[in-house]
């Protein structure tokens, strides 16, 4: 009899306790729980989004016809219309907002990503472009109704794009900043050892690797701006003709969307205030198709990105590999 024989004997007959289940049936009731709890959040928080669009596509939906988007906006009165002019005008008071703010907003940020990223300047911007975006959008009507309808004495369209690229250059500047510093290091690296210039490589790599970030920013600021009621009442008023009636003249009160549905949804006739929840239908739709532009974007840079930093792990690799060869 071997010496090791009585302690197998003893440890067959202890009795190993049985595993219970109970704390892992816990954790996976509470995981579950979790998990229902998450989407049904999820759905609470899709419900006002939803709830306002089948309203608009059920009040506004019927007014909705070529009629519509191509008449002048009716009288007291009057039946039918539209409000043709104040598409028009949204559109031309948003160019002139994008042709101020896009240049201004990415050279900004050109500064800040790649000259100066940690220089007092640069630090003074980043709070004021941050500060701008919290800011009221009354304050920049205001401010450019001084500036500008004061000085020219009139109500007019480059008045609201002023106003609406204070708005829109904070957005479109710290977006593009953040897509400019989200370009490999190795591609400018290089850039700078084939021998281009600092100026080169921004504008031959850094943009157009960081051009979907910039769309993205740019597609932002730009359905803010569309929606926008209080600058535009006090810079471009509002205006029941054509914008280009008799010839291009802009510095005249200008028609928008959103002051439309501002003036008509107050008003006591029912056509007006069919045509403000039609208007609003109108502009809802150009907003959120503005916001699924700008995230399908935002999905090709991350997966742009992606694949830049996986070159970059490669080549960085074979780099290590040809070094530890020599």
């Amino acid at each position: 009899m071997s010496p090791t024989q009585p302690l197998r004997q003893e440890t067959a007959e202890i009795q190993l306790p049985k595993l219970e289940r109970s704390f892992f049936e816990r954790s996976s009731m509470i995981s579950a729980l979790l998990s229902l709890g998450t989407w049904i959040l999820a759905i609470i928080a899709c419900v006002p989004l939803f709830s306002v669009l089948i309203m608009l596509i059920i009040r506004g939906g019927t007014r909705l016809s070529w009629e519509t988007l191509s008449s002048l906006p009716p009288t007291a009165f009057e039946m039918g219309g539209g409000f043709g002019n104040a598409i028009i005008g949204t559109i031309v008071m948003v160019g002139i907002g994008m042709l101020i703010s896009v240049p201004l907003g990415i050279m900004a940020a050109i500064f800040l990503a790649e000259f100066g990223p940690d220089s007092r300047i640069s630090q003074v911007a980043r709070f004021c472009a941050k500060t701008l975006t919290g800011l009221p959008s009354i304050l920049a009507g205001v401010f450019a109704y001084a500036a500008v309808v004061l000085v020219t004495g009139t109500y007019s369209a480059p008045a609201g794009g002023i106003a609406l690229s204070l708005l829109m250059i904070p957005t479109v500047m710290l977006t593009a900043e953040e897509a400019m510093k989200m370009v490999p290091r190795i591609m400018k690296d290089a850039a700078h050892g084939m021998g281009c210039t600092p100026s080169q490589v921004v504008w031959k790599v850094v943009v157009p690797t960081a051009m979907p970030g910039i769309i993205t920013g740019v597609m932002l600021a730009v359905a803010r701006a569309a929606g926008e009621t209080a600058p535009l009442l006090f810079t471009a008023l509002f205006s029941s003709y054509w914008l280009f009636e008799g010839g291009v003249d802009v510095m005249q009160p200008t028609a928008s969307l959103a002051v439309l549905i501002y003036n008509f949804s107050g008003m006591p006739y029912e056509n007006q205030i069919e045509l403000a929840w039609t208007a609003s239908l109108v502009l809802v739709t150009l907003v959120l198709v503005l916001n699924i532009i700008s995230r399908t974007i935002g999905q090709r840079k991350e997966q742009m990105v992606t694949m830049l930093l996986v070159v970059k792990r490669v080549i960085g690799r074979q780099g290590n590999n040809k070094g530890a060869v020599k």
